[in-house]
Parts: C-alpha cells; structure tokens; sequence
C-alpha cells in the first residue's frame, strides 16, 4: 500500500496511526496538496490528503473512508466493534474529532488571509464549535479509560490526534484547563509509539 499524506495534516496522522497500531506495512509518499508540483489531485480528484493506494491499485480517499477500509483487512487490533450500532456511536465520536480538527483549519486559514480581508466574528464561531465539541468528548470520557470498550479504538484514536492539531495550531486555546478527562487521554495516547512516531513538525 501507498499512503499520500502531508506530515502536518491531521487526517493523514489519523490513518498512519492505525496502520502503526495494526502493523501494517505500507509506502509513506509525502506530498502536500499545496504544493506546485503536487501529485495528489492525480490521485485524489478533491485533491486532499491523505489518499490510500491499495496494493491492486484501488484508491480510497477521505480519512473516515480509509479508516473503513483498513478495517476490511481483518487485521489486529479492531478499530471499531462488531456490534453495529456501536461501531455507528463509535464513527460519531470520529465525526466529533475530525469536526474539531474541520474547525482549527478553519481558524488557521482565516489566519492567513490578508488582515482587512480576516472576519474575527468567522475565527469566534469556529473556536465554539470546537469549544462545544470538547465539551462533548469530555461528557463521553467519564468513568472511561477508553472512550468506547476496554481498548483503543477509532475514537480514540481520532480523538488524539484533534487534541494534538488543537496543541500544534492552537495552543492557546488551553483545552487542558477545561477538559481534564481528555488531557488524561491525551496524556496516554501520547505515550504509545504510533502517537510518537507520528508527530507532525512545527511549521
């Protein structure tokens, strides 16, 4: 297999987690989409990381969509339960994660554009949603080691790595002083190879 994925992108970190969690090999090709020479949109025509190529030559795209397929492989651990309205509660939890990550993006985009053309009121309304989000995910994290089962899963894993993207792009945030159930999830996430192997660069 072939994973197209940017170091910094939060997405492509969620899908080599659960590669290194299921040791499954795998090429890593990095290649931003925002680059001039990129060759993503060849793969992926939303042009996005990160994109799986299958060993067949299949691709799949879109993390969640990836996430899926990688649990078709049957191979350990499972990332998302068998009983099927679990696995569905289990892909909300993602959902939340990855809409955190949708809104940090957000802010930092709005960040970049030129200062006359940046909207604060557009910055505050992604802060709440993600504000709202965490509060949510700390909701789910009581009395819980794991936020589904009694192992790591999909939400958690994607929960890591929106709480790692929060502390790489907006630290200033504190999302510790609030959400102490999370900073202890956050804290044994960190911990396990695959969270440290994977940590994106500071740029």
């Amino acid at each position: 297999m072939k994973l197209f994925a940017s170091l910094t992108s939060p997405y492509a970190r969620k899908i080599r987690i659960l590669l290194a969690e299921k040791r499954l090999p795998f090429e890593l090709v990095v290649d931003s989409p925002w680059e001039a020479n990129t060759r993503v949109p060849d793969i992926n025509p939303l042009g996005k990381v990160p994109a799986l190529v299958t060993d067949d030559g299949e691709v799949f795209f879109d993390s969640p969509v990836i996430a899926g397929y990688l649990e078709t492989l049957d191979a350990s651990p499972a990332m998302l339960p068998e009983d099927r309205l679990e696995a569905v509660r289990v892909r909300q939890t993602e959902a939340l994660a990855d809409g955190i990550i949708d809104a940090a993006v957000a802010t930092v985009l709005e960040g970049r554009r030129p200062q006359a053309q940046r909207s604060e009121s557009e910055v505050a309304r992604q802060i709440d949603k993600i504000e709202r989000s965490l509060a949510e995910l700390e909701r789910r994290a009581h009395n819980r080691q794991w936020l589904h089962g009694d192992a790591i899963g999909l939400g958690d894993v994607a929960v890591g790595v929106a709480l790692g993207y929060l502390d790489l792009r907006r630290p200033e945030l504190d999302w510790r002083a609030r959400n102490p159930l999370l900073a202890t999830l956050a804290e044994r996430l960190c911990a396990r190879e695959s969270f440290v192997d994977t940590k994106p660069p500071v740029s």
